[in-house]
């Protein structure tokens, strides 16, 4: 479906950009008669029934193919292609497993065994539906395009015309009618003119910011998109004429066509982001320092379930306790669950979806805004009405009259109809004022938009008008004047107008003969304001000629005749009066300089790709900054061809400052971005017509416009501003470092915790001690007390430089080797402080003056501690009951329970030692190397109350008998909290300690980079 060509003579496909290597018949570089020949068909009667039936069956219909989609249960297994979501897995399955064969193992309850692979598997049913709905919703881009394209055409079929064919069954050879505002059916080939002019709006396609005239004329074979004036595409609009056009390309082969496989090729080399990257990164680190873990505790116990005895010096009569084998291995799958920071994507999640809120506040919408339609607005300001010299009052006169647009008031804003050239000429009219002693009477409302135009429309009565045509670049309009005169009022381009001119009219309205010297001025002044970004009109005016005196307007007078054919417009536009010309431009918003310089000082890059033409983009660029006023650029602006002829185009881009890329097709932004990717740079890429969303996609981050933006742009990008403003991308570049630096403090504060949770099950194993924690009071820390500190660090306030520092590299690391130093300390105070609270239980009565012996708990040397596993050989051992809280527990039976379901004090401290310390430290990732001197904690205070929903959350689960029966806790006393507190606190003294010694040796750590590292493109 979907491939029509236009190679009817070897049914070959066009699949490609450039035109010399794919098309095999490039009709716009022949005549009309050699395309007929060529596609076997007359424009006169168009394909016969029998031959739209054979080329249905070799070219399909003519719509954009659907790819097919991946299917559901693909899409759930690629959810579980990522190596940390593995890990989990096979911990959960392995629980899982567990639970049933041991679910009383160290007292716990059997639901309490099933309660951490459960949870495991939510995480991972949660994360995977959140990924899958991500999938399906990706590439709507796609059929954003289809959107784009004709519903019905008017054909020419067996020498009958169908005026409401469905689009969709146009073949290659269709001969096609087209009037204004019709939308393009397929790529076509013009073939005659109906009117005198074919103007066609092919923005959304080419990038051009004016409607573009067709003609008949073939252009040369290697001419660009935008120089194919004698073909029409499919997905355009007709904005002004109708024409005859023969289909050249339908589905898959015409320009929309390719842009979709552009499209569909970036989605498929759609990378991750830096930030995804680095995650990755750090997952299959993680993976190997679990696996060297679990292995080195795997082998420090292995003593415990297996032995043998020495024979002859082989070993002989092995001993395996399958019991202590699974109490073993359930350490080691403890051990991924507290080395995997669990909660870490929920939050990424959360941090992003409040950045993205800020960024909306600033007009930065993160995919995606609903369209929103403005045909254009403009803000009118009323001249004082005056004295006006003669020269201006013709000039308004020819601007008000030779003009089909018009300006509307649509609530609090005007709108314009028809094109925006002449409507802001209109406007022009308005802003000059009626002038002084013209007739005023009139039944027009002050109120009115357009009031002086309509005045001059009174007064000079049009009777005819000679529509402009790409030849002579004009258009021209009979008046009959109130003066009793009939006048020939003409407006176009300027060189085009004056060449036509012989006489030139003066301030006081006196004219004289143009002379030279006159027509050199008026060139120089031309050249000086197209150099400032103006587009130039020039005005002039004679007496109708002779033929047309007595014309009315009637298709009787023998004169009608004259203008039915649009070659004699030029000798009928002849002998004028030339009054002057004007300079109009849509001016850059103000804050777009500014932005540019915010950027340089950021040391972020702007590269300008356009589609119009060279001279025109150059102005724009120095009016806006990206170049100085008299700065040399002949090596810094090219044109999209030029750029692809370079022979190194990655040292091209790697030019400091601006560079411009004017005539841009497609295929050269992408290639732009492509090379820039491969370079190391990071690349935003801003745009909103079709012809963007191929690189809108490729980028790392596109950005589409939500006022101008077409549909396929604003699918296929990340983000949408509201406003169309540059400025706001600046703006959310400096929310979005903000939000990097603080998912920075967050994944900090999570990997440093989860060292520590990693060193605690360590030195536990490699100690021989009892369990300090089960797994399932580890995922309650990561998922849940961890979360709200983690969270709230994303409303860390922005730096107050951070617009003043350069961009980071796409290389650089998420965590330096300084930093994985620091929470390496880090980490194993936390693993000291929570297996020592564990022992102090056990060993001592008291510590550092707290009384620990209020609960009646026996004491034993360490000695005992470590080698509890020989309890049952101890003679004579035995212990007293205790306390905690309401519950007495006793070991009367089995003194030796004392180390399983008697633990539950002591695994109680650890845990809250634990949460305590993951508090303060969060405390720590405030700032990366800032004191919390300089930056004290109400700076941020949802991290405040953050601390305290997890304290609070900790303490139901202490507090709640059924809560603290299913995490094997009991709760504490006044004393034992407070023994909490003497242990967590240091952990804030030793981070201050090591941001002091960062801050000393910034200087080296930072040091400036080798002169080959290049700035990055945001």
């Amino acid at each position: 479906m979907g491939k029509g060509g236009d190679d009817l003579g070897t049914n070959k496909q066009t699949n490609g950009s450039e035109s010399s290597n794919f098309e095999p018949f490039p009709p716009w570089a022949k005549d009309v008669r050699e395309c007929e020949d060529h596609f076997g068909v007359s424009a006169e009667k168009g394909l016969t029934t029998d031959d739209v039936a054979k080329r249905h069956q070799i070219y399909g219909l003519n719509e954009l193919e659907k790819p097919e989609g991946t299917s559901l249960f693909k899409l759930i297994l690629e959810q579980f292609n990522d190596t940390l979501v593995r890990i989990l897995l096979a911990a959960a399955v392995i629980s899982f497993v567990l639970a049933f064969v041991d679910g009383d193992e160290g007292g716990e309850m059997a639901i309490t065994a099933f309660v951490e692979p459960l949870v495991i598997f939510l995480i991972l049913i949660v994360n995977a539906v959140v990924g899958i709905w991500q999938e399906t919703n990706a590439e709507k881009a796609l059929e954003a395009l289809k959107e784009i394209q004709s519903q019905q055409a008017t054909v020419t079929r067996d020498g009958v015309k169908m005026s409401s064919l469905p689009a969709k069954e146009l073949v290659p050879g269709d001969v096609v009618e087209l009037r204004v505002g019709d939308k393009v059916p397929a790529d076509m080939r013009v073939v005659r003119l109906i009117s005198s002019t074919l103007r066609v709006e092919q923005g959304s396609l080419t990038g051009e910011s004016e409607a573009v005239s067709k003609t008949t004329k073939p252009v040369e074979e290697n001419a660009d998109i935008q120089g194919k004036k004698c073909m029409v595409f499919a997905g355009t609009t007709v904005v002004n004429g109708s024409c005859v056009c023969l289909v050249t390309h339908t589905g898959m082969s015409t320009e929309i066509g390719r842009v979709h496989s552009q499209i569909q090729e970036a989605a498929q080399h759609e990378e991750d982001t830096p930030l995804k990257k680095k995650l990755n990164e750090f997952g299959e680190a993680l993976t190997m320092i679990i696996g060297l873990i679990c292995a080195l505790v795997w082998l420090i116990n292995v003593k415990y379930f297996l032995s043998w005895e020495s024979v002859d010096g082989w070993p002989r009569n092995f001993k395996f306790s399958f019991e202590k084998c699974t109490y073993y291995f359930e350490i080691a799958v403890a051990l991924a669950v507290a080395a995997i920071p669990e909660g870490l994507p929920a939050v990424i999640t959360t941090c992003l979806a409040l950045g993205t809120r800020k960024m909306a506040q600033k007009n930065a919408l993160v995919r995606k805004l609903p369209s929103v339609e403005t045909l254009g607005c403009t803000t009118i300001e009323d001249w004082p009405v005056g004295r006006m010299d003669t020269n201006l009052q013709m000039i308004a006169k020819i601007a008000a009259i030779c003009n089909d647009a018009d300006v509307e008031k649509s609530e609090n804003q005007f709108v314009a109809r028809g094109m925006p050239t002449e409507a802001a000429l209109k406007v022009l009219v308005e802003k000059m004022g009626f002038p002084e002693g013209a007739n005023k009477a009139s039944s027009l409302a002050d109120g009115d938009v357009l009031r002086c135009c309509r005045l001059w429309s009174e007064l000079e009565q049009r009777i005819a008008t000679l529509e402009f045509d790409r030849d002579r670049k004009s258009m021209g309009v009979m008046v009959d004047s109130s003066s009793g005169k009939k006048l020939l009022l003409v407006k176009g381009a300027v060189e085009n107008v004056l060449e036509r001119s012989t006489h030139i009219q003066l301030l006081d309205g006196s004219t004289q003969e143009l002379d030279q010297y006159s027509r050199d001025l008026i060139l120089q002044s031309l050249h000086d304001m197209s150099m400032s970004a103006l587009r130039c009109l020039g005005f002039a005016y004679s007496d109708v000629p002779s033929d047309f005196a007595t014309y009315d307007g009637s298709e009787d007078h023998p004169a009608h005749q004259q203008l039915l054919n649009p070659s004699n417009y030029s000798s009928i536009e002849s002998n004028l009066t030339f009054v002057g010309f004007v300079g109009l431009r849509d001016p850059p918003r103000k804050e777009v300089r500014q932005a540019i310089a915010d950027c340089r000082t950021a040391g972020i890059r702007v590269m300008v790709i356009t589609g119009d033409n060279k001279s025109t983009a150059e102005a724009i660029c120095r009016e806006i900054g990206v170049f100085e006023a008299d700065e040399d650029i002949s090596s810094r602006s090219l044109t999209g061809k030029e750029f692809m002829d370079v022979k190194d185009q990655k040292n091209h881009l790697r030019q400091s400052g601006g560079l411009l890329f004017s005539r841009a097709e497609p295929k050269h932004k992408q290639e732009i971005v492509r090379l820039l990717k491969e370079d190391g740079e990071v690349v935003a890429m801003t745009g909103d017509g079709v012809n963007d969303a191929p690189a809108l996609k490729l980028a790392d981050i596109g950005v589409a416009m939500g006022i101008s933006g077409t549909e396929v742009a604003k699918e296929a990008s990340d983000m949408v501003l509201a406003d169309d403003n540059f400025s706001t991308i600046v703006a959310a570049v400096g929310e979005g470092r903000s939000i990097y630096n603080n998912m920075k403090a967050f994944i900090r504060y999570m990997i440093s915790s989860n060292i520590g949770e990693v060193a605690s099950i360590f030195l536990t194993a490699a100690l021989g001690i009892p369990e300090g924690m089960i797994p399932v009071q580890l995922l309650w820390v990561n998922l849940v007390t961890d979360g709200p500190p983690a969270t709230a660090l994303g409303f860390n306030p922005p730096d107050k430089d951070i617009m003043k520092k350069p961009p980071r590299r796409s290389d650089d690391s998420l965590i330096t080797a300084w930093i994985l130093f620091r929470y390496l300390v880090i980490g194993m105070y936390v693993g000291v402080a929570t297996v020592g609270v564990f022992i102090i239980w056990y060993t001592h009565s008291s510590f550092m003056g707290i009384d620990l012996s209020q609960d009646g708990h026996s004491l034993v040397s360490y000695s005992q501690l470590a080698h509890w596993g020989q309890c049952s050989s101890w003679e004579g051992f035995k212990v007293s009951p205790f306390t905690a809280g309401s519950q007495t527990f006793s070991f009367e039976s089995n003194p030796c329970e004392y180390f399983h379901q008697g633990k539950i004090k002591a695994s109680t401290l650890s845990l809250s030692v634990l949460v305590a310390i993951e508090m303060f430290n969060s405390l720590n990732a405030l700032s990366e190397d800032g004191s919390l001197v300089t930056m004290p904690p109400w700076v941020n205070p949802w991290l405040l109350l953050a601390m305290a929903v997890s304290f609070g959350l900790h303490f139901v689960i202490l507090y709640v008998p059924f809560l603290a029966q299913v995490f094997g806790i009991v709760p504490l006393s006044l004393n034992e909290w407070l023994l909490v507190l003497a242990v967590s606190l240091p952990v804030i003294l030793i981070d201050e300690v090591l941001k002091f010694v960062g801050r000393l040796t910034s200087g080296y750590r930072y040091s400036p980079r080798t002169p080959s590292a290049k700035q990055k493109t945001e």
